[in-house]
């Protein structure tokens, strides 16, 4: 086939380039940043990746490289989907059952638009995959728990372990059966053979055995492992947590009528005690605070069927409408000050007759005469008032305001005023009462009984708020109306959504309203209390009358009872009033004429009347309302008509002018005095009420109707002036109130559209209004911008703008509208063609030259304008003419092409003659013809006239558009897609769809745009970011329409001016600002198509003008590409960046910010990374997509990312918590001893307040590491594996080691955490860091917290001046809205998918290693090593069953691939693998089980085939298993026993070593560790018993005694044991022991000077070191094979050794020991010349010694205790003593309880008792059946020849082996008597090995006993309270507290037994026995020593105290007086025996 389909095979035949091996030398790292290296030096010249490359042109190279695949989901990515775009025509929602129009079928222009532009469809373009860009990605959606559904349940043994506690109860039996250690002896192997013969193996693997080639044995893997993988990666990683995607536009709400908050009022009872009349009644709400009424009346009336029936003659037929009895109120702005005001009117019969009350029975009987005559005048009655947040506030509760009420809401006034408050800061349309809603309160039912009665001189309005506000306070005002007694009874309750039965304020039925006989609801009109900002959508046109008042008193004649009839007019004939009024309650729903209420007797009444009239649409000069004044007689009397008129006067609607010129026949009451008011208020969407607005439409309609002249009230315009008055009147619209332009909003943009489209020819000219226009616009948008800022949404969009823009706006339709001013305006100037004066030749050229059909006759219309859809340019005209309007003479279809010239001549030829003012044509011209041409030339295009006037304009203008740019822009695009869809142009090439002209206007706006965001940001960056994100969605916008090399041409010229701007200035704001245009731009939804995903890199065929020459077919390239093109794919090349426009777009992005040289965009990693991570997870949820060969395209736009994120390693957050994960060399490790640092070097810098100078190493958030590297895995999974296989190949060695690395890092990055982390995050506070080191990290380097907001900050990433309400991604401290605690389901599915990820990114990582080996040559065998480490890091890791079982697959198949590299290079991995192995082999899960054995079996037989012998995975096995049972907490050895089991069977069944040793052998080693087993099952029984559990391990440690390696481990099993209990002294003494033991081998290695000698080396560090020397008959020689191999028995392994235990001494606090350890360590780094270890020990060194200084008599090490156990219970511990080391300052009581509760648990708590004091125990004296435990507290002990060399307080607590104890007794038995009789028991115990030891108890060898005598033991008080007084009196800083106690103590007069009485006893006789002799002078010695001391001691107090204390030292010298005259004779007297033998001496000399 001439097409090659196979992507594979072109690539296939790439030679490795050596030019890639060059530079890879010059640069270790990854081949990606070489950002100035020439990549292809013969290509063409470098771009760096900060610049934009020039892209190739999009629509030329589709069209030179026709795709290779005919159809199907690959063809698909080549070309925009035909159906991409459509716009479509959407019935507006009607909300009533017909639609509201005008019932006179209108001629009035202007009534026709308003009610066409609220009935006509909306115009809506819809982006047919739109829902498919980045902006709605599912993975930001919630979309995403659909996506996860059906996932397979992972098994993790994590998750299967059992609980601690069900554990638990299975082992105390064990324990209770047995103490003993040593039950069975080590090495009964027959028990340890019949246990493992018995057991069980788990299954065996199918043809592990087999040989088969490696091959094959890879394919299998492959195919195992490829099966039922899940297909999207990110559907099971959590979103990114950001705010809205800033790409998300969201759709604007549909215009619609504008509601309150709506509120149900029903009526339901009315009754008045006096009931002889029919009583109406109205509702009303009425605002006190802005005087005002809020909303129309609602009548209705509850009279009974009888009481009706007396007004018969009056009423009508009631119409249903007037029968409502429930309501709808509507509330715009809700507050405390609404109230809802009934009022009741009666009919007008009582109140003639004062005295009426007295004869109600005969007024009963009147009541139907007076009816029936004056039925129709009504008056008023009572009133009432409701105050509504009452109700709403309290409903629900039983009284309106209890305790509890006020206690919520705070007391009404006090809300009051917090209200006004809120009010007098309310912005221009929020309602500053927030806390008044209407719409959750409970219905509440009310019964109103407190009416008064309605005076007639208090009806007007201000009395009624005088009313309303006293309501609120009780005052005396309503106290002097009159109460009537009534009962109202009212439900409120919140609207229901959809209210069936309802009928508008118009009358008309709103949907669903399914009978229509059934008592409707009535909705009430709104006049709300402050503008409302909505546009009109329906069409309304009432009229609401009141009278207010009326002045007769100067009027002579009777005019008392007055009533005013009022009427709608449409003439001077009474029969011309018109029946437009509304009815009220229970009559009809119109009528001719109204009637006020009549106020009895007053000739000045005030009205409380409302007329509501619905107006005709259009109004004529004979329209008007005539207000007709009556007097009514009440009484009948004889020739007395019931109504005498007594005035007339009219008004106009909406002039509000009365009469004021007389006319004839006419009187004026009161002589031209006011003498009526009357209010009028209009409610129409049919006038404006504005006079700008009614002349600017005025003056359109004249134009459309071609009307001169136009009157516009009193103003008459002709037609010469109407150009100057349309433009003033246009300039004039910004005068207008805000108000009425937004309600006409739609229709006002209509018509300025339509200016701009249409230039109207006025008397022969054309007016070009574009400018006018275009300037009124952007000054209309912006103050509703600036006035409505509530309601826009994130991108500062105003909704009502952006819902013009979607629905409303559209291109006038063709011939439609002001199609008949053109043609009547032509139809003269065809005479004189001169006058067609084109004033602005611009506008000409950059008006539309496509041409449409001609009409068929000059008379016709001029129909197609712009031509139905025929203005294809391969549509010629002649094929549209009929053949009529063929001019001379030609047939329809002659030689349509000549014709068309012909014609194009002729046009613009008449056209120049015109210009150039000539009149005569040269042929009759066919008027038609030229009507139509020069009709054409006048109708512009919208899109290309806006862009014009807006890169024309300048100052102000220009400045406005900038402000709204997003409104054009939208505007511009919405015309454009109309255009070419209307002119069926979407599916013509994109390169002629638009006039150069037009391009050249974009691209001149694009890049003065571009220069306003570069060099505005820093002065006004919220505009600059609005305007950035509006450009960017306009180019977004332009993709789907326009040519899309183009529009990448204006990315380019944006992104070039924004580098420069950069370059000069490195402002992470500009960066992010970039960042943010380039989200949008992408967001796009065919970007995978515009990034031409098929394109292979070649060179363009035909290369566009617009790449360099270079680049084009240079003979160099073409020789070149082979080589080139894997390099290519994989870096930033240019012919990428060209081709994967804007994927190079956002890589260069990714690669620059993530440099970690560029300093200051360090804040923008999270945002960059957000970019490419939402771009990937949205290709991976595309449907399109689901095909794996499409995603390998798609995947491969993104493959530099491999290299990128490879650059960025070392910045990465390391996940491995080792703090140094990389094994390459040149990655500097930061600092020493990172390893076991607990916060990173950089984290400490940061929170010192000081960046490390390079950011190495994890500069990177957990969080943006993390979703950088799902993306890197991403690439991974879905790119083609060739084109990998082929690019590993070329990498260097080093880049492939970093490759491994970062795998190595992710599998750390994505460890599943288990189910019981999910819960233990739930229960803690924060759920997004992994742990607390991440935490802290994440909030001092990473992407939260207020510290590093301050850090950006200061580094200028944002200015201050950021307006936090409009950029809301910015606001860090948003609410946590997410509730913390979830529900088990959820943990449960959080730990579902977090399983799913875990095993699909290791699975992944599989993959990625697998095709690694592939490609590897012998010179790179050296990586070997780094993928083995990476797969026993992730071995290593929690991982499900099924991955392992995939992982171990690997291993075997590496290690039978590579035997060599386990068993002679990596020695180490070989020791780390058959521990990881072995872990799995004791795991639950029996298929883990399974394929460990396998593994672990096949290893051995491995290594017995390279050398018979399998000596070294024997060791590193039982090494192995010894340290997984001394670590693991939770191992099973039950498990492990079965896997032996396995491993056993697998030996018999291996027939082809059947012959061999290699079955013994294997069977001796299975026996080994089936011992080692049992052990670990002891040590199982004494889990719970620290003390116990080491004294096991010791033990077991000192059973190898001749296994060097194991003793090694068990050792380092315990150190670990000890840190884990925080005994760091201990562990220190495990890690010195280790040492020692390393030393004596390696000593007998290799004689090395510097090396330590053996154990005796490290004896200054401890004494017992001793016992690891290597001096016994049965020590092996290190020599053997397997014997001392282990990493450890190395220089470097006795190094490591030596400094952990010098960290364990320093955490112990001690820090002379640590000096000792470093006396080892210094002579190996002075050896080795290793100044930078020399240095960091003796910075350690420094450290010790300062802090011995430092903490001089604060240092604690350990308290001592002897432990004595007594009973059977104990087994092998009965009659065991030890001494306990037991943490500074225990308490005896502390360990006492500890014991007594530990063997309690075990034995019972009744059956442990604790021996309370520390006499020797009689064994039997207790009781057989208990244990007994004896603690006693014990001090170390010293001879007085020791106390010479133990002088510090370490001396005193080192090295000990002797402790003391002293009991008190007296000889007959009491543990206490009086002085002479107390003897003391000194106990001395010696013990096995000094403390601290590698344990913490040891055995007691030694007991001796010091009996001392009372006059001893008085020696020694009176030496230690000496000793106390010398120590507080000389103590520094001086402590008078402790001084005085210690002086009370001694010479206080209280004391018992105190010096006196100790003096009075011992020292006032001389003893009898001379034996005693000595001890009585001591005795007298000390007292003397003593007296001294005090009066020390009272001196230094008297120094110290305050005045305040003068009494008490005074008391106390008294008592020391008393105390020295008491012993003075006592001290004196001395013994002559004592001292007569030394005078017998000197008497003989």
């Amino acid at each position: 086939m001439a097409e090659r389909r196979a992507f594979a095979q072109k690539i296939s035949r790439t030679v490795a380039a050596e030019v890639r091996k060059q530079i890879a030398g010059q640069y270790g790292g990854s081949p990606q940043l070489f950002k100035n290296l020439n990549v292809g030096t013969t290509t063409s010249n470098t771009v760096p990746l900060t610049e934009a490359v020039e892209p190739v042109d999009f629509e030329e190279y589709l069209i030179t490289h026709p795709p290779i695949v005919e159809s199907g989901p690959l063809r698909d990515l080549i070309e925009f989907p035909p159906d991409d775009i459509e716009v479509i025509y959407t019935p507006r929602e009607c909300r009533t059952v017909v639609q509201a129009v005008p019932e006179d079928g209108d001629t009035d222009p202007h009534v026709r638009d308003c009610v066409r532009s609220y009935t006509e469809d909306w115009a809506v373009v819809n982006r047919k995959y739109h829902k498919l860009g980045t902006g709605f990605n599912p993975n930001t959606l919630d979309k995403q728990k659909e996506r996860q559904k059906g996932l397979p349940k992972q098994v993790f043994e994590a998750d299967e372990m059992p609980d601690s506690s069900s554990y638990q109860d299975d082992q105390d039996d064990l324990k209770r059966r047995s103490m003993s250690i040593d039950d069975t002896p080590r090495g009964s192997w027959a028990c340890s053979i019949f246990d493992l013969k018995n057991s069980l193996p788990d299954a065996l693997l199918p043809h592990l055995l087999d040989r088969a080639p490696n091959e094959e044995i890879d394919r299998h893997n492959e195919d195992q492992r490829k099966a039922n993988r899940h297909r999207e990666l990110f559907a099971l990683h959590p979103a990114l947590d950001e705010e809205e995607p800033v790409e998300r536009h969201c759709v604007p709400e549909v215009p619609k009528e504008h509601f309150g908050q709506r509120l149900l009022v029903k009526c339901l009872s009315l009754k008045f005690e006096i009931e002889i009349e029919p009583i109406f009644a109205s509702l009303a709400l009425y605002d006190v605070k802005e005087k005002k009424k809020i909303s129309e009346n609602f009548f209705f009336d509850l009279n009974s069927e009888q009481t009706k029936a007396m007004l018969r003659p009056h009423i009508q037929t009631a119409a249903i409408s007037t029968l409502a009895r429930s309501a709808i109120f509507s509330i715009t702005y809700p507050s405390q000050d609404v109230f809802l005001v009934i009022k009741n009117s009666d009919s007008l019969l009582m109140y003639h007759k004062p005295c009426i009350y007295e004869k109600l029975e005969k007024l009963r009987g009147q009541s139907e005469q007076f009816c029936q005559r004056l039925g129709r005048y009504r008056m008023p009655f009572a009133w009432t008032a409701i105050h509504l947040m009452n109700i709403v506030n309290s409903a629900g509760s039983l009284e309106r305001d209890t305790e509890l009420e006020m206690k919520r809401k705070g007391s009404w006034s006090e809300r009051r005023n917090s209200s006004i408050m809120g009010r007098r800061s309310l912005e221009r349309t929020t309602s500053g009462d927030e806390s008044c809603s209407l719409t959750g309160f409970r219905p509440a039912t009310l019964t109103i009984t407190n009416f008064f009665k309605q005076e007639g001189d208090r009806l007007s309005d201000e009395d009624l708020y005088k009313f309303l506000a006293d309501m609120r306070r009780p005052s005396s005002v309503l106290r002097r109306l009159r109460p009537i007694t009534a009962q109202l009874k009212l439900d409120i309750s919140p609207a229901p959504e959809n209210p069936h039965y309802c009928l508008t304020p118009d009358l008309l039925q709103v949907k669903p309203y399914p009978d229509s006989r059934v008592r409707p609801t009535r909705e009430i009109l709104e006049f709300p209390a402050r503008d409302v900002y909505v546009p009109n959508t329906i069409y309304r046109n009432l009229l609401y009358v009141n009278p207010q008042s009326l002045n007769f008193a100067n009027r002579q004649g009777s005019a008392r009872n007055i009533t005013v009839k009022v009427q709608f007019m449409n003439g001077e004939d009474p029969s011309n009033a018109m029946p437009v009024i509304f009815g009220k309650s229970s009559c009809a729903d119109f009528y001719k004429e109204a009637y006020t209420a009549v106020v009895y007797h007053n000739r000045s009444p005030d009205f409380h009347d409302e007329i509501k009239i619905k107006l005709p649409a259009s109004l004529s000069d004979h329209h008007h309302i005539l207000f007709t004044f009556y007097h009514v007689s009440c009484q009948q009397k004889q020739n007395t008509p019931l109504e005498t008129p007594v005035g007339y006067t009219i008004t106009w609607p909406f002039l509000s002018l009365f009469l004021s010129v007389p006319l004839p026949g006419m009187k004026w009451v009161d002589n031209h005095r006011g003498v009526f008011n009357v209010e009028v208020v209009a409610v129409s969407t049919i006038h404006t009420q504005d006079q700008y607005l009614d002349k600017f439409f005025a003056l359109v309609h004249a134009l459309d109707e071609h009307m001169f002249p136009v009157r516009i009230g009193d103003m008459r315009i002709m037609e010469n002036n109407l150009e100057t008055e349309l433009k003033s009147s246009i300039a004039a619209l910004n005068s207008s109130q805000l108000e009425p332009i937004v309600r006409f909003l739609h229709l006002l943009l209509d018509k300025l559209v339509l200016l701009v489209v249409r230039p109207p020819v006025i008397a022969g000219q054309i007016v070009n209004l574009g400018q006018a226009c275009f300037e009124v616009m952007a000054s209309i948008v912006n103050r509703l911008h600036k006035y409505l800022d509530t309601n826009q949404d994130m991108h500062g969009r105003n909704s009502l703008l952006s819902s013009y823009i979607h629905y409303v706006f559209r291109l006038p339709s063709p011939g439609g509208l002001g199609g008949s001013v053109h043609y009547a305006t032509m139809a003269r100037s065809a005479v004189r063609p001169a006058s067609l004066n084109l004033n602005r030749s611009r506008s000409l050229s950059n008006s539309n030259p496509d041409i449409s059909g001609t009409p068929t006759s000059p008379d016709d219309e001029v129909r197609s304008i712009i031509g139905s859809k025929g203005l294809d340019r391969s549509n010629s005209w002649v094929n549209t003419m009929g053949s009529k309007s063929a001019p001379w003479g030609s047939s329809p279809g002659s030689a349509p092409e000549t014709m068309q010239v012909i014609m194009l001549g002729y046009f613009f030829w008449c056209l120049t003659l015109s210009l150039s003012g000539c009149t005569a044509f040269p042929f009759p011209l066919c008027p038609s013809l030229f009507l139509c041409l020069r009709f054409d030339f006048l109708t512009q295009l919208f899109h290309e006239e806006l862009a014009l006037q807006w890169v024309v304009s300048s100052g102000s203008v220009r400045e406005g558009a900038l402000q709204q740019a997003w409104f054009f822009f939208e505007l511009m695009v919405k015309s454009i897609t109309h255009h070419l869809y209307f002119t069926d142009r979407l599916e013509s090439p994109r390169k002629n769809r638009f006039p150069e002209r037009f391009m050249d206007d974009i691209t001149a706006l694009v890049s003065t745009i571009a220069g306003d965001i570069v060099s505005r940001f820093q002065k006004d960056l919220e505009l600059v970011e609005r305007l950035n994100m509006s450009l960017a969605f306009f180019l977004n916008d332009l993709l789907s329409v326009m040519d899309r090399g183009f529009v990448f041409s204006l990315i380019r010229a944006y992104w070039k001016q924004v580098s420069t701007k950069l370059y000069a200035l490195q402002n992470p704001t500009l960066e992010s600002l970039r960042l943010d245009f380039l989200r949008i731009v992408c967001s796009h939804e065919h970007y995978v198509t515009l990034n031409l995903p098929c394109s292979l890199l070649t060179p363009p065929a035909s290369p566009s003008p617009s790449v360099s020459s270079a680049t084009s077919q240079s003979s160099g390239f073409s020789t070149h590409v082979q080589d080139q093109k894997i390099a290519n794919m994989f870096e930033l090349s240019v012919p990428f960046r060209e081709q994967h426009y804007l994927a190079g777009l956002v890589l260069s992005e990714l690669s620059v910010i993530l440099d970690p040289d560029n300093e200051g965009m360090f804040g923008l990693h999270k945002k960059v990374v957000s970019v490419v991570h939402n771009l990937l997870s949205s290709h991976d949820s595309d449907p399109r997509y689901a095909d794996p060969e499409v995603k390998a395209r798609v995947a491969m736009l993104y493959l530099p990312l491999i290299s990128i994120v490879m650059e960025a390693l070392p910045q990465l957050h390391d996940f491995t918590g080792t703090g140094d994960i990389f094994s390459m060399k040149q990655l500097k490790k930061e600092t020493e001893g990172e390893g076991n640092s607990m916060i990173s070097q950089t984290v400490a810098m940061a929170i010192a307040g000081t960046s490390t100078a390079s950011r190495q190493h994890g500069s990177f958030s957990a969080e943006s590491s993390r979703s950088l590297l799902i993306c890197l895995l991403w690439v991974l999974k879905n790119a083609d594996e060739l084109v990998l296989q082929k690019w590993f190949t070329d990498l260097s060695v080093s880049q492939l080691n970093r490759l491994l690395d970062l795998l190595y890092l992710c599998v750390s990055c994505f460890e599943y955490k288990g189910k019981k982390a999910f819960e233990r995050m739930n229960s803690l506070t924060f759920k997004k860091s992994k742990d607390m080191k991440a935490k802290l990290e994440e909030a001092i380097l990473g992407s939260i917290g207020a510290r590093q907001e301050m850090v950006r900050r200061s580094r200028g990433a944002f200015g201050s001046q950021e307006n936090l309400r409009w950029r809301k991604d910015m606001t860090h401290w948003r609410q946590n809205s997410e509730k913390m605690d979830k529900t088990r389901a959820e943990l449960e599915h959080e730990a579902l998918i977090d399983g799913n990820l875990a095993t699909e990114a290791n699975l992944i990582i599989l993959d990625t290693l697998e095709i690694i080996v592939q490609v590897l040559t012998e010179s790179k065998e050296s990586i070997l090593g780094g993928v083995l480490k990476v797969l026993l890091h992730s071995m290593a890791c929690n991982q499900s069953a099924l991955y392992l079982q995939h992982c171990f697959a690997t291993q075997r198949a590496l290690v039978s691939k590579f035997p060599e590299l386990l068993f002679e290079e990596e020695t180490e991995q070989c020791a780390d693998l058959c521990l990881r192995l072995l872990r799995s082999c004791s795991s639950s899960i029996s298929t883990i089980r399974s394929h460990a054995s396998a593994s672990l079996y096949l290893l051995m037989r491995q290594n017995f085939e390279i050398g018979n012998n399998f000596a070294r995975v024997k060791m590193q096995v039982t090494m192995s298993l010894s340290s997984l049972v001394g670590t693991s907490q939770n191992f099973n050895e039950e498990f492990l026993r079965r896997s032996l089991k396995t491993i056993l069977t697998y030996a018999e069944e291996d027939l082809e070593l059947r012959e061999t040793t290699f079955p013994d052998q294997v069977q001796d080693l299975v026996f080994n560790l089936h011992m080692i087993l049992s052990d670990t099952v002891k040590m199982k029984e004494h889990q719970e018993d620290p003390e116990m559990l080491i004294d096991l391990m010791y033990r077991i440690a000192k059973g190898y005694q001749t296994s060097p390696d194991l003793r090694l481990t068990w050792l380092q099993n315990m150190a670990g044991k000890h840190s884990e209990r925080n005994n760091h002294a201990e562990a220190a003494q495990c890690l010195v022991h280790s040492a020692a033991l390393v030393a004596e081998y390696l000593s007998m290695l290799e004689d090395r000077k510097y090396l330590p000698v053996g154990c005796v080396t490290f004896q200054n560090i401890s004494s017992n070191v001793l016992e690891e020397s290597a001096v016994s008959d049965d020590v092996v020689s290190p020599d053997e094979e397997g014997i001392c191999s282990g990493k450890y028995f190395t220089e470097i392994g006795l190094v490591g050794l030596l400094e952990q235990a010098a960290a364990s001494f320093s955490m112990a606090g001690m820090y002379e020991a640590v000096n000792e350890v470093y006396k080892v360590l210094i002579p190996i780094h002075e050896a080795n010349r290793d100044a930078k270890k020399l240095a960091t020990i003796h910075g350690k060194l420094q450290e010790a010694f300062g802090k011995i200084v430092h903490q001089d008599g604060k240092r604690m090490f350990g308290t001592y205790f002897r432990v004595g156990f007594y009973g059977t219970k104990f087994g092998d511990l009965d009659e065991q003593e030890f001494v306990y080391k037991e943490p500074a300052i225990t308490k005896l009581a502390e360990i006492s309880h500890r014991l007594e509760g530990f063997y309690g648990e075990r034995f019972g708590e009744d059956q442990v008792e604790v021996i309370k004091d520390s006499n020797p125990v009689d064994k039997c004296k207790l009781d057989p059946n208990k244990a007994f435990i004896q603690i006693t507290y014990v001090e170390p002990y010293f001879d007085t020849y020791e106390m010479k060399d133990r002088i510090t307080y370490f001396d005193k607590n080192y090295n000990l082996r002797r402790f003391v104890y002293c009991t008190p007794f007296t000889l007959d038995g009491r543990a206490h008597g009086d002085l002479h009789e107390q003897f003391k028991r000194k106990t001395i115990l010696t013990t096995s090995h000094a403390f601290p030891y590698i344990k913490t108890r040891i055995n007691i060898i030694h007991k001796e006993e010091i009996i001392s005598t009372p006059i001893e033991v008085a020696i020694e008080d009176m030496q230690k309270k000496t000793q106390e007084l010398a120590f507080a009196t000389h103590q520094d800083p001086a402590d008078a507290k402790m001084l005085q106690m210690v002086l009370q103590g001694s010479v206080g007069t209280t004391v018992n037994q105190g010096p006196l009485e100790v003096a009075q006893v011992f020292l006032s006789e001389i003893p009898s026995d001379p034996k005693l002799y000595r001890h009585h002078n001591k005795l007298r010695l000390c007292f003397k020593d003593f007296t001294k001391r005090c009066e020390d001691a009272l001196r230094k107090n008297k120094s110290l105290i305050g005045p305040d204390q003068k009494e008490y030292q005074r008391e106390l010298e008294r008592n020391y007086h008393r105390l020295k005259e008491a012993l003075q004779p006592l001290i004196n007297r001395k013994i002559p025996q004592l001292y007569k033998p030394v005078l017998q001496v000197n008497s003989h000399r």
